[in-house]
């Protein structure tokens, strides 16, 4: 596998001796400081360029930054709606493990490139044109406060699509319960384990992309408890799951209520939660709930 200093060589020698890169940036996690160092990490590079269409149409050159295992191309595919505003990514991952997501800017754009991230450092400018940026942070990704008005609808979005949950199992419908429990249920649960850390730590750091840093703030409880909400595919151990959850969002936003000077609607909690109990127990030809 090629090393971090081999593989910037790599892409700045490329830049020097193409005219029509006139900037090379880095962003991502290889400028975060708070990011620990492993052989994953992509390599997020921005070419700032003055003839964007004359490297689209002839996209060989960049095969000078090795043998790719795959490639994508986002912003010229028909299953995902380009969203870069005119820019252009490559994102290639090579046979020796390595990967570099590239992204082709035009270099007029270089002010509003700037303003978007704080998370960038500059590894070439020809033209000594750009515009100075800070020392990269990761500040735009730190937990949020949140308002009184967020924790009650994340609150109340949780115990809503709870019964969806129930629904969907005793109907023997797992997949549409799997759904609601893991894509709508679940970023409820993350968003308040989140605040809890946020309330632990000031609201001063990131807890990472999909929460994947929460272990190293969560009670190994928590983090146990956590880690049983997700099920296999029998409708027992989905209830079960949906049971941990409840537990989980229970204490986690008694404690964020707390902490924030919140009130945490318990009468919802319990109504939903004894709704949910019964749902569990109805016989499979019920015909009424009550």
């Amino acid at each position: 596998m090629r090393s971090e200093q081999e593989m910037i060589d790599l892409v700045l020698g490329y830049a020097v001796r193409d005219e029509r890169v006139r900037a090379v940036t880095l962003e991502g996690s290889r400028t975060n400081p708070n990011v620990p160092k492993d052989i994953f990490q992509d390599y997020d590079i921005s070419f700032h360029v003055t003839d964007m269409d004359s490297f689209i149409q002839d996209p060989s050159w960049i095969d000078v930054f090795g043998e790719r295992l795959i490639l994508q191309t986002p912003e010229d595919m028909a299953l995902f709606p380009p969203d870069l505003g005119g820019w252009f990514s490559y994102l290639m991952l090579f046979t020796d493990g390595n990967r570099i997501d590239m992204t082709l800017i035009p270099i007029e754009d270089k002010e509003k490139y700037c303003k978007g991230d704080k998370l960038i450092q500059i590894l070439l400018d020809k033209d000594q044109s750009f515009p100075k940026v800070p020392a990269p942070s990761d500040e735009d990704f730190w937990v949020q406060r949140p308002s009184a008005a967020f924790f009650a609808d994340c609150c109340n979005e949780f115990w809503w699509v709870s019964t969806y949950v129930a629904k969907g199992l005793w109907r023997k419908e797992i997949l549409y319960a799997q759904d609601h429990l893991h894509n709508i249920i679940r970023p409820m649960l993350m968003k308040m384990l989140e605040w809890q850390v946020g309330t632990q730590t000031d609201f001063s750091l990131s807890v990472g992309k999909n929460g994947k840093y929460l272990k190293n703030y969560l009670s190994p409880g928590s983090w146990n408890e956590l880690m049983s909400t997700y099920p296999r595919g029998t409708y027992e151990e989905v209830w079960d799951a949906l049971f941990a959850m409840g537990r989980l969002f229970r204490g986690t936003a008694l404690d964020v209520a707390d902490q924030l000077g919140f009130k945490y609607d318990s009468e919802q909690d319990q109504r939903v939660s004894g709704f949910l109990q019964h749902v569990r127990q109805l016989p499979v030809d019920a015909k009424e709930i009550y």
